[in-house]
């Protein structure tokens, strides 16, 4: 595994990796929106300038000898002094050098799922290479929710900042999209539920009788569980709302485990019935940015027994 040190995760037949990608330090106001901090800086803490740290690790799914990747991260390469100051980049996109740790290259990469184009999750689709913008990913198929397809082409002035032309123009021609439902291969699904963006899509993966739910930035930590928490970079919070509602109380009925992209604490979480519970939890390997303080009275309780 290299020096990385990367974290996975074995769900029947198929092994999840989080990569490295960039991490940032983003506002809490963002990400927390109509949220007052008296209450969310009890469940998550903050720096004293009130940034959050926000992991930006794309998912790696290695099932039946293909390598489906969960969103890129940011392309820090493709970005100047202004833009990694407004983005609080702590780090760089090291996606490649993750893959090679697993002794794997960006060729290896058979399918791209994209659960929206937000640049932090698209930025990576796309490399400099000797002054170009190219394809990082050249062999795969990248599953693009076909309203997303449309509005990243498209972008409106309050998408504008975060579609950016420079993530998607190089690997058009490597885009499939689909509706409201896509079977990817059967054990891997993306649902398309609207909210964060218009196209905004979620994962399933299932194995068995279980299933793992991948919320995307419907839920950007563990701490957003609330249907009511939605972030300011919600352009439809009601239909944020409307989905967190019904995917949240069906992964808690169904025991199904959360997995997340965003989250320094948690990569995996499964609670019980009433999802106050968690029954099952892997920590995430890697030490958070910003600990825990005394502030957060309201944290997660972790049992041993839970521990995966």
């Amino acid at each position: 595994m290299g020096n990385m040190n990367l974290q996975t995760y074995q769900f029947g037949e198929m092994t999840l990796t989080w990569l490295r990608g960039a991490d940032k330090y983003t506002d809490a106001g963002t990400l927390f929106g109509p949220v007052p901090k008296a209450i969310w800086s009890r469940f998550f803490p903050a720096t004293e300038d009130g940034l959050l740290a926000d992991l930006t690790d794309p998912i790696l799914i290695s099932y039946q000898g293909k390598h489906y990747l969960i969103d890129t991260s940011l392309g820090t390469e493709k970005l100047d002094e202004k833009q990694r100051r407004n983005l609080g980049i702590l780090s760089e996109n090291r996606v490649v050098e993750s893959l090679k740790s697993l002794g794997l290259t960006v060729d290896d990469i058979d399918t791209v799922l994209m659960t929206h184009m937000h640049n932090d999750h698209a930025g990576g689709l796309t490399s400099l290479r000797d002054g170009q913008i190219v394809s990082t990913f050249p062999n795969a198929k990248i599953y693009i929710q076909e309203i997303e397809w449309d509005e990243v082409r498209h972008p409106n002035k309050r998408t504008r900042g975060t579609y950016l032309r420079e993530n998607w123009e190089a690997v058009q021609d490597q885009v499939i999209t689909f509706g409201e439902f896509l079977e990817v291969v059967p054990g891997i699904e993306m649902h398309h539920t609207g909210g964060h963006s218009n196209g905004h899509s979620i994962i399933l993966l299932k194995q068995g009788d279980k299933t793992m739910i991948h919320l995307s930035d419907l839920l950007i930590s563990h701490a957003h569980r609330n249907p009511l928490w939605v972030a300011a970079v919600d352009d439809y919070p009601m239909d944020a709302i409307a989905a967190k509602e019904k995917w949240i109380k069906e992964a808690y009925e169904n025991s199904y485990q959360f997995f997340f992209y965003h989250d320094q604490f948690y990569a995996v979480l499964e609670f019980d019935k009433t999802g106050q519970q968690v029954v099952a939890c892997l920590e995430r390997n890697r030490p958070p940015r910003v600990d825990w303080t005394a502030k957060q009275d309201k944290r997660l309780q972790i049992s041993e027994e839970s521990r995966l």
